[in-house]
């Protein structure tokens, strides 16, 4: 095989990429831009920057040593960009990376497909597969230096000349159209892991935060043990309940109890990575971040410092840093949960509660971290016997389903999660006696289910439609518990989000601290 410079090899490359890997970022500026007469060279130019840029990116980078693999490596994590991008229409911000790491190998599968691993044969296995077995000329240093500076300078100079061709579409593309630039393949994806190591590496050595070490419970004398279930939701979206008035009955157990139903609550953001540590924290949603979140002590910490036992039990992929200082029992596998058939059920982490509860005499709330409506396995997450809405999509693939299909197994999980609710409040009752008793269920975020094309989660919240981010909320309080249920019913529509569940919790245990505020305590407004 004769012998080619690693000039042409990257310009095969970028040009691979740009044709095949980037279907989804054209489909969406022609939605923006729709192809005419008048914006055809604009169209092609987006195409030809592209190339550039990466062109540029390999031709930095490359060196005897390090060229093919770089090639090998953005070829198959392109690819692997590209098939979600088109299968769920998602885009690999920050956040997204964030959400990816913290996704465990289980969660992982129900993502893979038969026709993901075809794809990816013939259009990103067969291309790595040239690269590597292409021979390379051997250049003098010099040379290639050289050769390099100029091909640099010459793609450098293509894309400003590019860019002031076009210069009006450009203004708007850059100034109003921000969102298309997310869907650029594979440069907005390195850009994020970029960033997010960055930021990594940057707060790496930050101490940790401890806040209300000045919290202390108030109880009166004869006041009763409290006993609080906090169940995490899992991608409940809030008009998916027929609680909030959708048209199918998802929540006919609980519509039977005395509960308090929050129609409008809002999630901290579109990921698990993000919403369950966000809503724990002392941080509202614009001033949280990873890093602020990890590195300062949660809503159950200031608790436990209160005197508060703290139970964590998990179904999900992990408590996402949020009971790394508290008990945390594991329920994602058979070693703690007794009803695993296949997956492991959420009903499980309810077993064994009794002999938690009764070995202290102290105030504790337990949080259920639930799998609920983990995507896009939906048909999954629920026994059989709960498959009330037929036909189900039963496979990972959504594009392949109908829209019809994939909510009718969505909505069979919801309702799995009603008949979860319920029995976790009849554990509750059981207890009313000689403990003030209440579960809280919040849903960490929303989901989207084909509406507009989109599937799953993690949009960025900016651009995330309102079904990623209007979540389920319920509260459940024994009968003799002390507060004005009647009063918190009355205001139950209002618009509330994870912001308020902080000082709601500290409020719900009579915790008094200076990181307490009254005005974003539910039940005291």
């Amino acid at each position: 095989m004769k012998a080619i410079t690693n000039t042409f090899i990257i310009i095969f490359t970028s040009i691979f990429i740009v044709i095949f890997h980037n279907s989804t970022f054209f489909e969406h500026v022609l939605q923006v831009y729709p192809l005419s007469s008048d914006n055809i060279g604009f169209f092609f130019s987006t195409a030809f920057i592209i190339y550039a840029l990466l062109a540029i990116l390999f031709a930095l980078f490359s060196s005897k040593y390090t060229l093919k693999p770089i090639l090998i490596s953005t070829l198959v994590l392109s690819y692997f960009i590209h098939y979600f991008m088109q299968a769920y229409n998602i885009v690999v911000d920050k956040t997204m990376i964030e959400n990816i790491l913290q996704t465990d190998i289980k969660e992982g599968m129900d993502l893979m497909s038969v026709d993901l691993f075809i794809d990816f044969f013939f259009i990103a296995f067969l291309p790595a597969l040239i690269v590597y077995k292409i021979p390379l000329k051997q250049r003098r240093f010099k040379t290639e230096f050289w050769s390099k500076i100029k091909f640099i300078s010459i793609h450098l100079l293509l894309i400003l000349l590019t860019l002031f061709t076009f210069s009006k579409f450009y203004t708007s593309f850059f100034r109003e159209h921000k969102i298309l630039r997310l869907y650029v393949n594979p440069i907005t994806a390195i850009y994020s892991l970029t960033s997010y190591t960055y930021s990594q590496l940057k707060d790496v050595n930050i101490p940790m935060q401890k806040i209300g070490l000045d919290a202390k419970q108030i109880k009166t004398k004869n006041e009763k043990r409290k006993i609080i279930i906090m169940v995490v939701g899992e991608a409940a979206r809030g008009d998916h309940f027929s609680l909030n008035g959708y048209n199918r009955e998802t929540n006919p157990l609980l519509k039977k109890e005395d509960i308090i139903n929050f129609q409008n609550m809002y999630s901290c953001g579109t990921t698990t990575a993000v919403s369950v540590p966000c809503m724990f924290s002392v941080y509202d949603r614009d001033e949280y971040s990873s890093n602020k979140g990890y590195n300062t002590h949660s809503v159950l910490d200031v608790l436990s410092h209160a005197g508060v036992e703290v139970l964590w039990r998990d179904n999900n992929s992990n408590s996402k840093g949020v009971a790394v200082r508290l008990t945390y029992e594991n329920y994602k596998t058979s070693t703690l949960n007794t009803m695993c058939e296949g997956e492991c059920r959420d009903m499980g982490m309810l077993v064994g509660l009794k002999q938690k509860i009764e070995q202290s005499t102290k105030d504790i709330i337990i949080v259920l971290h639930q799998m609920g409506n983990h995507g896009p396995a939906y048909y999954k997450r629920y026994p059989k016997s709960f498959e009330k809405f037929t036909p189900v999509c039963e496979t990972s693939q959504l594009e392949k389903c109908s829209v019809e299909e994939i909510k009718n197994a969505y909505d069979n999980a919801i309702l799995y999660t009603d008949y979860f609710l319920v029995q976790t409040i009849d554990f509750l009752k059981k207890y009313e006696e000689s403990a003030d008793t209440a579960m809280i269920y919040m849903s960490d975020h929303g989901e989207s289910l084909g509406d507009n094309g989109l599937y799953l989660h993690g949009l960025p919240y900016f651009m995330a439609p309102k079904h990623q981010k209007h979540v389920g909320a319920i509260m459940w309080f024994g009968k003799d518990f002390p507060l004005d249920t009647g009063k918190i019913k009355s205001k139950a529509n209002n618009q509330y989000s994870h912001d308020n569940l902080f000082s709601t919790l500290l409020g719900v245990f009579n915790v008094q601290a200076k990181v307490y505020e009254k005005e974003m305590d539910i039940l005291t407004q």
